[in-house]
């Protein structure tokens, strides 16, 4: 049981330490033939967007908006992938229930 606790603890210390480095890893996402732009950190935040000047035209505003959407959610799923890559490195593989749903 005492061997248990320890794993506990030192997992818990190496998802604080994941947790911290995906903080400072992005993914950048490119939708509309790369007219709009939408980076987000490992944490799930969108830290920036970029839009081409071309497409910021009163009469295509739903089409910017849609590419907006698709970008943020774009970005969103590879957030995804980078959190689910970086845990399974942490547990060797295994998808223990819950964990990795939690965070991704």
């Amino acid at each position: 049981m005492e061997n248990i606790f320890k794993q506990v603890q030192q997992m818990t210390t190496q998802m604080k330490k994941i947790q911290n480095e995906l903080s400072k890893k992005s993914v950048t996402a490119s939708v509309g033939g790369g007219m709009v732009e939408v980076t987000a950190n490992g944490q799930k935040e969108i830290i920036s967007i970029k839009i081409e000047k071309e497409l910021i035209n009163p009469k295509e505003k739903q089409m910017l908006e849609d590419l907006v959407c698709a970008g943020v959610n774009e970005a969103l799923a590879k957030t995804n992938e980078l959190v689910g890559a970086e845990l399974t490195k942490l547990t060797g593989g295994m998808n223990i229930l819950g964990l990795l749903k939690g965070l991704t």
